[in-house]
């Protein structure tokens, strides 16, 4: 198997004498199965033998061993580069992203344990998760938000070498002040909610000595204090045109981004479409997959339907997936919700629109905007949007520049 990607015997003769040939063996045939690249197999490879070699120099002698010399790895391969210092901290992420990445994705593979299951802190609160959806009910995709928020919080202990019975409050306050300098203040609502739901089970399971949760204090924000990010139907028309649509990536990109301006959906619904949500007789889009389980279905809008009909044929790989959009090197698995928003990202920079936050959420608000200006009660937009609640809808009343204004210039006879 080696020499189908190796051509010269030395390389293949240092593979085969790593202690980890097995495994090395092993994750090549599952590339091989999930259709990923020969380049890609070429890269990867020689990364994995390298940090095996590396961990054998530290003493570890089982593969089980391997993720505790994953961190003191990454520093090493930068003292490679003779410290070289990195244009931006984002360009800083990405170098360790393609070390952590495929080394991960062996180790998952040589323990015949997909990434997706692997849940953060789970040696050591095995119960949290399924207190999670047994007693509070929340819903799996609830619960992959706080998968995704441990990790964080794991990684960023893990890094401090703090134990979780070592918890304090200054290890809280520095975790929160890390967030804030990648994300607003408004998205670390989030996380802040996550870290006390679990520091609470953590006090009740006795895991820690008192309860922690009243330091995590989030930035304090203001209901209604910002006008939603929406970009107007000239931007709109100026981000689809920078879209290469012969290309497969432009295709299946043009057909997502119809159904985030059209419909106002947001990025998770996007990416959980399915084959059966189109009803191409009827000319229907469902949309199964909404916030507190709630399902709706819409008119199939011409030109979506041509977009997505457009992908299907001459785009979209053959799979047995039933997710519309996939990804478009391998594995050919279906797009993430994260995905879907960075690929806004990418066309409203293409376009030059400048916007804060940029992201899924910007086509929604424009969506929202476009059924205000249209003179559209707020409960029909809300309904539209797929709000369960009126009260989602209030920030809305912002963006009706016109009325607004009426009410500004007039002498407010009509508002008394």
């Amino acid at each position: 198997m080696l020499e189908s990607y190796f051509i010269r015997p030395e390389t293949v003769d240092r593979i085969s004498s790593s202690w980890l040939h097995a495994a090395i063996e092993k994750y090549i045939a599952w590339l091989e199965s999930h259709s990923y690249s020969a380049r890609c197999v070429i890269r990867r490879v020689p990364l994995v033998v390298q940090f095996g070699a590396f961990a054998r120099k530290r003493g570890a002698v089982d593969i089980d061993e391997l993720p505790s010399h994953l961190d003191a790895f990454v520093r090493h391969r930068h003292r490679v580069r003779r410290g070289h210092q990195f244009r931006s901290s984002a360009a800083r992420r990405q170098f360790e992203y393609e070390i952590r990445g495929p080394i991960e994705q062996f180790y998952a593979v040589a323990k015949a344990a997909p990434p997706e299951s692997s849940f953060p802190f789970i040696a050591q609160v095995p119960g949290f998760f399924d207190y999670l959806q047994d007693e509070r009910g929340l819903s799996a995709t609830t619960i992959e938000s706080y998968r995704g928020q441990l990790a964080r919080f794991e990684h960023y202990i893990a890094s401090r070498q703090v134990e979780l019975d070592n918890l304090s409050p200054t290890v809280l306050d520095g975790f929160i002040a890390e967030l804030r300098t990648r994300i607003s203040a408004q998205s670390l609502g989030v996380p802040c909610t996550v870290l006390r739901v679990f520091l609470r089970y953590l006090f009740r399971q006795r895991i820690i000595g008192r309860n922690l949760s009243a330091f995590v204090e989030g930035p304090r924000t203001y209901t209604l204090s910002d006008v939603p990010r929406s970009i107007g139907a000239a931007d709109v028309e100026r981000m689809l045109s920078v879209v290469e649509r012969r290309s497969v990536v432009g295709r299946r990109d043009y057909a997502l981004l119809l159904l985030l301006v059209v419909y106002g959906l947001r990025a998770r619904e996007v990416a959980a479409l399915t084959l059966d949500d189109f009803d191409w007789r009827g000319n229907k889009l469902h949309v199964r997959c909404r916030k507190a389980g709630r399902a709706d279905v819409y008119p199939l809008a011409p030109e979506v339907g041509e977009a997505v009909l457009d992908y299907l044929r001459r785009a979209r790989p053959t799979t047995r997936e039933r997710r519309v959009f996939l990804r478009v090197t391998a594995p050919r698995i279906a797009v993430t919700h994260q995905t879907v928003s960075r690929q806004v990202r990418v066309y409203l920079g293409r376009a030059g629109i400048a916007v804060p936050r940029p992201g899924s959420h910007t086509l929604r608000h424009s969506c929202a905007q476009r059924l205000v200006d249209a003179e559209f009660s707020l409960k029909v937009v809300g309904d539209f949007l797929g709000h369960k609640h009126a009260a989602s809808t209030r920030i809305y009343s912002k963006v009706a520049i016109e009325a607004l204004r009426e009410v500004a210039l007039g002498d407010g006879e009509a508002v008394l």
